[in-house]
């Protein structure tokens, strides 16, 4: 009876999955799976004889660190031959034509920019995904796939006992967006490209990091003995029915035209696509005249990969300008002779820092290549020094800001340059409310970057504080805004004060500081008041808040401007400390112990385990030191981390033990905590 429950639910949300995430069809709610996964995983913890590696539990990840393993492919993974006209894919056509002397079909498809992958299922089972390597052998990186919902772990319908099927593992525009605003927000480097974001996840150790990187898949390509198709087409459309994300956008030709058709469609339309393509693959559709045409030793001869052309256009560089953000970083901006790319007039282009332009060797009036980098975002990738005749004045980075005549600075390690004056500099004082306000932060409506301006040059905006000063006939008078909207800004500025004290300390715009580190600094310092008076050490004791991060916090609580700022707003009535309900939830049951985690575990996720010990008053650490209370120690535990404890005479606690210390467990009342530590 329970490895029937147990088989029954791994089905059920193995459907579910297949319909969110491959269908995008979800038909129940995210908290009503979330329950039935709760309740699988129970049932897996309590029966580990019903174990089963293509559970939908073993969807989240290990943080367990392994090295690759080289794995031999079963048949090569030949790349394509490029073309880049259409007198090419023409050639191509004839050459197919001239070797078959028979009628034949061509499938046309997108080509995504991803990472390719070989999946070898058996029984219905995946069990092994490997890179394409060198074309012969690959890394094994099953345990990361496993974490990528479109691809099935267990597949439904009638398909063959064992095959194998490629693809391309890709990270979506928006989740590679997400990942760069996060990354620019502690001001790391952004990632150049979804492909190389996505290729680099893949590799990582972490499949827990991996899987909360939410990548994507599509697959074309069907292998094996025996297979009952005798078309590629038709070999889709079973994948499919198995459960496998195959793309809709697959068209079979019967003529050369159907094939230039498909092309200039998809030359547009993918651009509106949420993940990254760069051409098209043309295959033969009868794999008996795959067969007869056969490969060279490079690439098969019944397939090539039309690319569209890189978006390049050329351009006169005009001037150059620069541009303050809210946390002082000035960016260069070339300003161009307006160009057509992709479908929109580019008339400016990032020259992104004083490197860059260095490198390029920039002067005004030059003819400069531009390109869109990701198709998004336009950047100036050469200069045609062959067309410099009349030679403007050579580009130097400027040394005092723009907007208030400081002396810029470059801090050690970054590209950057930064004013300093952030009290006195008007676009950083501007960029500072802009993020105040935005919806991940205090969430005020109607005032956009345009109405802000309006305020701080009417002199009612000179800091985040003064918001909660704003009165509706003010408002109203300013060109553009009416009763109306003054009222409806001033309801969203009063709605605001109920924001939950974590987004509060994000609002405040502290440099490094985004939604992750400002929820660990609420959860560890409880109200503004201790947050403004916490030293050092303090700081860096907090897990993830480093060096960095510390300096950071005590330089932003150091100003005096800033300090007022925040009274100001305690004034206002905003939430300065955790909510009772959030509160009543804590215990210091762990109070000033510092707690490492290390290994897998059985019940909860690592990160779980981090909140726990925060909301019992401990505090998390990433490595282990003579300050450490003791390990929360699980599966395959660090060795470098047990080294190190038993060296320093640091404690190991167990899962069971540490559930039942914070009374998660029966038996709690029986734990005593100077056994423990």
């Amino acid at each position: 009876m329970t490895r029937q429950k147990i088989d029954s639910l791994r089905k059920e949300l193995h459907r579910h999955n297949y319909n969110y995430y491959v269908l995008n069809n979800p038909t129940i709610s995210d908290v009503e799976f979330d329950a039935k996964m709760r309740q699988l995983q129970a049932l897996e913890e309590k029966y580990p004889e019903y174990s089963d590696s293509a559970s939908p539990t073993q969807r989240v990840g290990s943080d367990i660190t392994t090295s690759f393993n080289q794995v031999d492919h079963q048949y090569p993974m030949l790349s394509l031959a490029n073309t880049y006209s259409e007198g090419e894919v023409t050639d191509f056509y004839q050459r197919v034509q001239k070797a078959l002397n028979e009628d034949f079909e061509l499938v046309c498809e997108l080509k995504y920019d991803g990472t390719s992958i070989s999946l070898i299922y058996e029984n219905g089972v995946l069990i092994r995904a490997v890179t394409r390597g060198d074309g012969v052998k690959g890394d094994d990186v099953t345990n990361n796939v496993k974490t990528i919902r479109s691809i099935p772990l267990q597949l439904q319908g009638n398909y063959p006992s064992k095959f194998e099927i490629r693809g391309e593992i890709l990270m979506p525009w928006a989740v590679f967006d997400e990942i760069n605003k996060e990354r620019e927000a502690q001001e790391e480097p952004l990632f150049a490209n979804p492909r190389n974001a996505g290729s680099g996840t893949l590799k990582l150790q972490n499949s827990s990091t991996v899987a909360a990187r939410k990548l994507d898949s599509f697959l074309y390509s069907l292998l094996g003995e025996n297979l009952p198709f005798t078309t590629h087409f038709d070999s889709l459309l079973a994948a499919k029915s198995w459960g496998f994300k195959i793309s809709d956008a697959v068209r079979v030709c019967k003529s050369i035209d159907d094939v230039f058709g498909f092309i200039r469609l998809w030359d547009i339309e993918r651009k509106n696509l949420p993940v990254a393509t760069d051409g098209i693959v043309i295959k033969v559709n009868d794999f008996a005249q795959q067969k007869l045409l056969g490969n060279t030793a490079k690439s098969p001869r019944w397939a090539i990969a039309y690319k569209y052309q890189a978006e390049k256009a050329i351009t006169r560089l005009n001037s150059v300008s620069y541009q303050v953000g809210r946390t002082g970083a000035v960016t260069p901006v070339a300003n161009l002779d307006p160009v057509l790319l992709s479908g929109t007039t580019v008339k400016r282009a990032s020259l992104h820092n004083a490197d860059i332009i260095a490198s390029l060797d920039l002067h005004i009036g030059d003819m400069v290549y531009v390109e869109k980098g990701g198709e998004i975002i336009p950047k100036i990738t050469a200069v045609a020094t062959d067309q410099r005749f009349m030679l403007g004045d050579k580009v130097y980075f400027i040394k005092k800001c723009p907007e208030c005549g400081s002396e810029l600075v470059r801090y050690e390690g970054e590209a950057a340059h930064y004013c300093p004056n952030e009290n006195a500099c008007p676009p950083q004082i501007k960029g500072r409310i802009e993020h105040f306000v935005s919806r991940r932060a205090m969430n005020i409506e109607g005032l956009g970057s345009e109405t802000i301006h309006l305020l701080y040059e009417n002199g009612l905006l000179k800091d985040i504080a003064d918001i909660y000063t704003l009165k509706v006939p003010d408002l109203a008078r300013l060109e553009r805004l009416g009763n109306k909207s003054a009222q409806n800004i001033k309801l969203s500025c009063e709605k605001s004060k109920l924001i939950s004290f974590e987004r509060v300390i994000f609002a405040l715009g502290i440099r490094f500081v985004g939604e992750t580190v400002a929820k660990k600094l609420a959860n560890a310092f409880k109200n503004i008041n201790a947050l403004e008076n916490a030293d050092y050490d303090l700081l860096v004791q907090i897990d993830e808040i480093g060096d960095r991060i510390a300096q950071s916090v005590i330089s932003y609580f150091s100003d005096e401007k800033n300090r007022e700022i925040v009274n100001r707003l305690k004034q206002y009535g905003l939430q300065m400390s955790l909510s009772e309900e959030q509160l009543q939830e804590k215990t210091d049951l762990l109070e000033g112990k510092i707690i490492v985690i290390s290994g897998s575990f059985r019940h909860y996720s690592r990160d779980e385990y981090k909140n726990m010990i925060e909301q019992h008053g401990g505090k998390n650490a990433g490595s282990v030191s003579s300050k450490t209370s003791f390990i929360l120690a699980g599966e395959n535990m660090g060795p470098e981390k047990l080294r190190k404890a038993q060296s320093l005479g640091v404690q190991l606690v167990e899962e069971e033990v540490f559930l039942k210390l914070i009374r998660k467990e029966k038996g709690s009342d029986n734990v005593q905590m100077k056994t423990l530590f």
